[in-house]
């Protein structure tokens, strides 16, 4: 039977579309699978708000009445007035190794952009930078980390068999923490402090970082603006994101500097979960919240999630002053190494800092693009 695509209208079917991750990753041991519980949040138009600034389609792929593969589209009708563009994002595809397949739910998703006079897509993408973003090209033997793909390794080659090009990388970096490259710093840190007058915040406890939080992802919102693909988070996603993060996040692990009582910059991480979300397989209760927080404290690798610094207060040595903060507690923490995160390929100034912290690129995620005129 030919494979046939149909548009997510009901309860049912967004329910096959959820599950579907799930049941191809089985047996995909590096995998991490996301909540089910925050997957039912993200795709209800009721509860996630960038639906309302958004349009967007689910499709999913049936063989022999079996939901196969997915794939969404989504327009962002406020980044595209206020960029001037007429951009389209694909997100969240899952398909078997079948080409066919790969192809159906990949054009669905063009003409579905193209009929709404797109001339461009890209992907994967979800409604903003703090949805997983890129898929991985390189490192597949390496751990996964939650927020980020961990695809399928043939599902790069089914892109660019369908005319997609790269449009971005971002690299990853491990830091080595066995290498002691921090205590040459020291100085230059001491120096840091003097020129921008600031003070540094360190927390033990959640009760004394929770004030923070907010200042912290507004100056996201500043820090991060002139990056690729990011969309400044309107005040409901701050505090959806507060809400999410901050059970998980170790105080120790958020370091802070200010100057008056305002966050000028931030970095913050968490320790690896992967392995407790893989054995949670996707349920909060009864258990899964200790088989989460069991795999953090087991861990011996921390993930940098965000950093940035305020655009006045740059290139006077906040973010390498953040890093040696970082790696100071996480060996203090018995950690191992460090897992940088995307770092936009171009982004210098950021890889500038790890690559003087002793990191070295061991992963790479690509963002694909391709033309619908």
């Amino acid at each position: 039977m030919a494979i046939e695509i149909q548009v997510v209208e009901n309860r049912r079917q967004l329910r096959e579309f959820i599950e579907l991750p799930f049941r191809m990753h089985r047996t995909h041991d590096r995998w991490v699978p996301p909540l089910y519980r925050d997957e039912w949040r993200y795709f209800d138009a009721n509860k996630n708000s960038a639906f309302s600034r958004s349009d967007t389609v689910l499709i999913l792929a049936y063989d022999n009445g079996v939901a196969v593969g997915r794939n969404m589209g989504i327009i962002n009708r406020q980044r595209n007035e206020r960029l001037g563009e007429r951009h389209a994002r694909f997100g969240f595809l899952e398909c078997p190794e079948d080409p066919a397949i790969a192809k159906a739910l990949l054009l669905s998703v063009e003409d579905w952009s193209r009929n709404r006079g797109m001339t461009k897509i890209t992907g994967p993408m979800g409604f903003s930078e703090q949805d997983p973003e890129g898929f991985l090209i390189e490192g597949f033997e390496h751990e996964s980390t939650i927020a980020c793909y961990f695809n399928f390794q043939f599902i790069p080659a089914f892109l660019e068999a369908n005319g997609y090009t790269k449009e971005v990388d971002y690299v990853v970096y491990l830091l080595d923490l066995n290498n002691d490259v921090t205590s040459a710093y020291e100085k230059i840190n001491q120096r840091t402090l003097q020129r921008a007058k600031c003070q540094v915040l360190e927390f033990t406890k959640r009760k004394a970082l929770k004030p923070y939080i907010r200042p912290i992802l507004g100056l996201m919102n500043e820090t991060f603006v002139d990056l690729y693909g990011y969309d400044p988070l309107e005040a409901g996603e701050m505090d959806a994101l507060a809400k999410q993060y901050l059970p998980v996040i170790d105080p120790r692990f958020v370091k802070a500097a200010t100057v008056d009582g305002q966050v000028i910059a931030f970095m913050l991480g968490i320790p690896n979960m992967s392995e407790g979300f893989r054995q949670a397989k996707g349920h909060l209760f009864p258990i899964g919240f200790m088989k989460i927080l069991g795999a953090a404290k087991r861990t011996k690798q921390l993930d940098l999630l965000i950093g940035g610094v305020r655009r006045e207060f740059r290139g006077q040595g906040l973010d390498l002053l953040g890093m040696t903060l970082l790696i100071r507690e996480a060996r203090k923490g018995g950690f191992l190494w460090i897992d940088s995160h995307h770092e936009l390929e171009e982004n210098h100034a950021v890889r500038s800092v790890m690559e003087r912290m002793g990191g070295k690129v061991y992963k790479r995620f690509r963002i694909y693009q391709k033309a619908l005129v």
